[in-house]
């Protein structure tokens, strides 16, 4: 349904002083390939600032790309704007982090929900607005959907005003939803049911869901495929399951190791990364990992790696993973 390819975001960054200007450009996605299928869920995962939420703004029109392309069944929408951009956003809508900034304060839920339906011209009258206003807030756990839509957003708890966020997106049945980080700021016992609330409108309207996290724990149970993502560029892509249990990279490995462990009997060696993660403006040569990395080889510090396949759907950019040289397994 969704196909990215070779997509990059850079974002000028001038250096030097004002009588010697050296332009620059910050590498917030570069060269990226991913596919979304239909109803599949596929989690993108990294540490905050590697390029998650740009890629998403990007995949939205939001950004425009510096390079690549974006392909929705098969058309190009790279660089649509305008009615055709429009069009394209009914079928793809984006769930943001915060509920407390994505909702207007002023507004009732009524209208908040209302409003895409307004925008894209969709409800032929007030009755047909209203029944599809309920039906979203019923889908994304908001029930009985008419005691919220007379209410604002700040008599509403966190896990309700992000379900309005939710409904605000399914009110125009879109195909796919991008969620950039939709339960971090949530209690952790409100995540479960937000998390279930996707897996659930991916069963019931066959919904392809982008999920942008930084805790792999959390996308663990329900997502199809899991992307790791490091400084713009996708470093190992997988089955849910077979990259869980057969991590190859060790940027992997390092995520996965610090993922609490449900029975405390049973302990997990910890790798613990030295360091800060290298500029985006000024990158590593070689790996761009290679300076974090406590398995690093010669090679790491001075040839980029290509991707490896380990299966038909699991693969790694790594020298090691070609080496045979990797660690044992954590």
């Amino acid at each position: 349904m969704l196909e990215i390819n070779h997509l990059r975001k850079l974002f000028p960054a001038s250096a030097g002083t004002i009588w010697r200007r050296e332009e620059k450009f910050v590498h917030a996605v570069d060269d990226v390939s991913l596919t979304l299928g239909a109803g599949e869920i596929v989690a993108l995962v990294g540490e905050s600032g590697c390029g998650k939420s740009t890629l998403a703004l990007t995949l939205m029109g939001l950004e425009k790309p510096t390079a690549g392309e974006i392909l929705l069944n098969g058309r190009d929408i790279t660089h649509l704007h305008g009615a055709e951009l429009k069009a394209v956003r009914r079928q793809m809508q984006m769930i943001f982090q915060d509920p407390y900034e994505s909702l207007n304060p002023t507004m009732t839920i009524r209208q908040i929900v209302g409003e895409p339906l307004q925008v894209h011209g969709l409800a032929q009258d007030a009755t047909e607005r209203e029944q599809r206003i309920i039906r979203a807030l019923g889908d994304a756990g908001l029930k009985p959907p008419a005691n919220f839509l007379g209410r604002y957003p700040h008599e509403l708890s966190g896990g309700q005003r992000q379900r309005v966020v939710i409904a605000s997106a399914l009110v125009l049945e879109p195909a796919i939803l991008l969620a950039d980080e939709p339960v971090s700021m949530l209690d952790v016992s409100i995540r479960a049911e937000i998390l279930n609330l996707l897996a659930e409108l991916r069963q019931t309207r066959h919904i392809a869901v982008l999920f942008i996290t930084h805790d792999l724990s959390t996308i663990a149970y329900f997502a199809d495929r899991i992307a790791v993502m490091y400084l713009g560029r996708i470093v190992e892509l997988g089955r849910t399951a077979e990259l869980l249990q057969n991590p190859q990279h060790p940027y992997t490995r390092a995520l996965l190791s610090v993922m609490p462990v449900p029975n405390p009997r049973q302990k997990r060696a910890r790798m613990i990364l030295q360091g800060e993660t290298p500029n985006p403006i000024d990158l590593p040569t070689g790996c761009r990992f290679h300076p974090r990395c406590p398995v690093a080889i010669t090679a790491c510090a001075t040839a980029d790696p290509a991707q490896h396949a380990l299966s038909p759907s699991h693969w790694a950019a790594c020298h090691l993973v070609a080496s045979a040289e990797l660690a044992p397994q954590l």
